[in-house]
């Protein structure tokens, strides 16, 4: 059976995507090895899981930087679901994370749709 195993996403900076994502979205360092050259592959996930995990790609051209933030061109590219809606929401808020919308509690279950340090969105969503 196949699966999706990463899923790039383009930052600024490895180290503050790295800190961003394992402090404030509480997911776990699963690799970050220096590739030589100056570049690092550097995978993260959520924490707990062994599912799809995101490679922190460092931008290395004017086209890749004008991609960081967007690149799902504004709409919610990406769904970090819980069994724990309330205490993830507060827990990811304390830590400063920007939610866009309070939570709303839909007949699929609790989401609420929030921004990465880039301004990628992403719903945090626990299922009914």
């Amino acid at each position: 059976m196949s699966h999706i195993a990463l899923v790039t996403l383009v930052v600024r900076d490895y180290d503050e995507a790295l800190s961003y994502y394992t402090d404030a979205l509480g997911f776990e360092l699963v690799e970050d090895t220096d590739r030589g050259d100056g570049s690092r592959w550097i995978v993260v996930r959520p924490r707990g899981t062994a599912g799809t995990g995101l490679l922190l790609a460092r931008a290395k051209d004017e086209a890749q930087r004008a991609s960081v933030g967007a690149q799902t061109g504004g709409r919610v590219g990406f769904f970090l679901h819980t069994e724990d809606f309330a205490g993830d929401h507060e827990r990811m808020r304390a830590a400063g994370v920007r939610f866009l919308e309070e939570p709303r509690h839909e007949t699929y279950g609790s989401v609420a749709v929030f921004e990465d340090l880039y301004g990628n969105r992403w719903d945090l969503l626990q299922a009914a």
